[in-house]
């Protein structure tokens, strides 16, 4: 039980530093999570040349100028070699590929990232779905962990995104249940609470 506190990652924390090689433009780059001064969605994925997992990268690499927009990197990781990300990458989408992305496919090799963010699945060896959301200050804002059978949802990803973004401008606020921008926030107090409840 000790050990499970000792590496328990929660929010409100400094996310782990990682340094690792990705593919980035068909490139192999060294990328280092600290070294972005700027919101990061960072999210896991089980394995390469798989089912559920290129739909998730796809999804996320068609919608990166919206996270551009806000100010946001993503980076998407599993245990594969930086070789298996590039062929992926190489290979056409029609034919089980990925073809060209928009951000970086990290290599976790050695587990060691996975094993930080506690995402990682001791008896198949690979990682969850877990998707993490770092604040410029390289705080922990946001984290989900999917089992491997379903995906992730690139909506509900920017909407959280939006939100932090949110509350960290308006630090006297807080953001409801299913807020969008441009939505009622609240005051969090309970004159504050009373008077967004007549207000919706």
């Amino acid at each position: 039980m000790n050990n499970y506190h000792e590496n328990c990652l929660r929010v409100g924390q400094i996310a782990p530093d990682f340094t690792a090689t990705a593919v980035v433009d068909r490139q192999f780059q060294k990328v280092k999570l600290s070294s972005y001064r700027k919101y990061v969605i960072l999210f896991f994925y089980p394995l390469d040349f798989t089912f559920v997992c290129p739909t998730e990268i796809i999804a996320f690499s068609d919608r990166y100028a919206e996270f551009q927009a806000l100010n946001t990197e993503i980076l998407a990781i599993s245990v594969d070699s930086e070789f298996s990300h590039l062929a992926w990458i190489e290979t056409e989408r029609k034919m089980g590929g990925l073809g060209d992305i928009n951000y970086p496919l990290v290599s976790d090799l050695k587990k060691e990232i996975s094993a930080a963010y506690n995402v990682l699945d001791p008896e198949a060896g690979t990682a969850l779905r877990g998707l993490f959301i770092i604040d410029r200050a390289g705080i922990l804002q946001h984290a989900t962990i999917n089992n491997l059978s379903f995906g992730r949802s690139v909506d509900e990803t920017l909407r959280v995104l939006q939100a932090i973004q949110h509350v960290q401008a308006n630090p006297n606020e807080v953001c409801p249940a299913d807020w969008q921008p441009g939505a009622k926030t609240m005051f969090p107090s309970p004159s504050g609470s009373k008077a967004y409840f007549k207000s919706v």
